[in-house]
């Protein structure tokens, strides 16, 4: 282009010749109309993942929902990326590519997503497993998630390891025999819960025109869920002369039974919605005097400052031993607050929303993670960790516990019950001002599992979508 021609061109972009474009498109023209400048005419400050990019405070940024793509930048440091790059994969991971500067040490990996891992598809249904050999962190607990369709039978069987679980969508009918031989039978959906103890045989159906999905967890993070034991996995290896003496039958009445496990399989429907036109007849069968299931969405939430906190462990679901969870909501802008579990790992399933956490470890070290629906998390006992929501919509999720009693420690709560003096000392030996700040705010400190910090007005949003692309 003739230097002439851009210059002619240059000013025609800045209005300086008015003649060049139409008045009423004009940057002045659109600021005496009150309308916004398109992001080309701005001179705000450099967006993320970009070299000219500050951020002293480390605060997040929603790569998804601002459809950004993340670069390793940060503070001035970094350089760009010249070999393969999944965009995809790194703008579900903002902070993998750009953690924070806080982040230090070889802390392992703690997310896993279920949707890398395999897909086991069967007659009306499916199922796909997350246990420690998909996230090596996951050693306390393992998930399995499962789909059944309308009448879909997850064969009669039991396990090793207890199980526990959660109704993600549509309706399900359990059924188990415990340890006093008592039948037990139920209709659950979204929100409701079961916990079998280990070796307790049940069986699943899908109910209603979408059957189900549920979350498995079992006591163990080396569980498989190969490893079940399934009635016609037995009964095929087993001589069908045994079969005829166990059963009193001739043993030509097992010539056709399954040659293999069935594990889902279309079943039929149940003859009514009412659990006692299902429920066996003869004289010996009685109906247990335990309560396997329990409705954790029905029951009245904790509300705190930033979202609402449920929770189901022995004191309220007495027959859940080895399980303890907690069901989360937590508002856009808000954060679980920082904490630790003194006593078992957090196994934890976001449901809906997109999250940052930041796990410490000791030792000076610390990770952050990025999470959205589907994806697991697990955080060592003891480990202090938050929970920030990043996006525009709630965060929900389930903390699950290798444990009888939900439990943990608030940080802010425990800084509010020590002697204020020794925060003081402490925290702002150096700054007695901030430090007399800080004491106010803590001075009455009780614990707000979900907290909603006031606006933060220094923070700058004022960088749109269009300038980062």
């Amino acid at each position: 282009m003739r230097p002439s021609a851009l210059i002619f061109v240059l000013a025609a972009v800045f209005g300086d010749l008015t003649a060049g474009v139409p008045i009423q498109d004009s940057p002045r023209q659109r600021l005496l109309d009150g309308k916004p400048l398109p992001a080309r005419y701005r001179t705000n400050p450099p967006p993320p993942y970009t070299p000219g990019h500050r951020e002293p405070y480390d605060r997040a940024v929603d790569a998804i929902g601002k459809q950004l793509d993340p670069l390793p930048y940060r503070n001035g440091h970094g350089a760009s990326v010249l070999g393969p790059w999944n965009r995809k994969r790194a703008r579900q991971n903002p902070d993998l590519v750009r953690p924070p500067s806080t982040d230090r040490g070889n802390m392992p990996n703690l997310r896993w997503s279920f949707v890398d891992s395999h897909m086991r598809i069967e007659e009306g249904g499916w199922t796909r497993q997350t246990t420690v050999r998909e996230l090596p962190a996951s050693v306390e607990l393992a998930g399995v998630n499962m789909r059944l369709d309308e009448g879909v039978i997850r064969e009669l069987h039991w396990h090793k390891e207890a199980e526990w679980a959660y109704v993600l969508e549509g309706s399900v009918r359990v059924t188990a025999l415990d340890y006093e031989g008592g039948t037990f039978m139920d209709d659950l959906s979204k929100g409701d819960l079961w916990y079998f103890p280990a070796g307790v045989p049940h069986s699943l159906q899908g109910l209603g025109p979408n059957g189900t999905e549920f979350l498995l967890i079992f006591d163990s993070g080396s569980f498989e869920e190969e490893s079940t034991f399934l009635l016609t996995d037995w009964l095929a290896h087993t001589p069908q002369s045994v079969l005829s003496k166990n059963f009193h039958l001739p043993p030509e009445i097992f010539a056709h039974i399954p040659a293999s496990e069935r594990y889902i399989f279309q079943g039929s429907k149940p003859p009514s919605p009412s659990l006692s036109d299902d429920f066996p007849p003869g004289k010996y069968v009685k109906k247990s005097k335990q309560q396997f299931t329990h409705r954790l969405l029905a029951q009245p939430p904790k509300n705190t400052t930033g979202g609402a906190v449920r929770m189901a462990d022995s004191t309220n679901f007495p027959a859940s031993r080895t399980v303890a969870a907690a069901h989360v909501l937590i508002a856009p802008s808000a954060l679980r607050e920082m904490h630790w579990h003194p006593t078992a790992d957090e196994w934890s399933l976001i449901l809906r929303g997109r999250a940052r956490v930041t796990v410490f470890g000791a030792e000076g070290s610390a990770r952050t993670f990025d999470y959205q629906a589907g994806d697991v998390g697990v955080v060592p006992k003891n480990m202090g960790h938050f929970v920030e929501n990043i996006g525009d919509e709630e965060i929900e999720m389930l903390e699950i516990f290798r444990a009888d009693r939900f439990r943990d420690f608030s940080l802010f709560q425990w800084l509010g019950e020590t002697p204020r003096r020794m925060v003081a000392d402490t925290l702002f030996q150096g700054d007695p001002k901030a430090g007399e700040k800080f004491l106010k705010e803590i001075e009455d400190a009780g614990k707000d599992e979900v907290t909603m910090p006031p606006v933060d007005e220094d923070e700058d949003t004022r960088w749109s979508v269009e300038e980062d692309l």
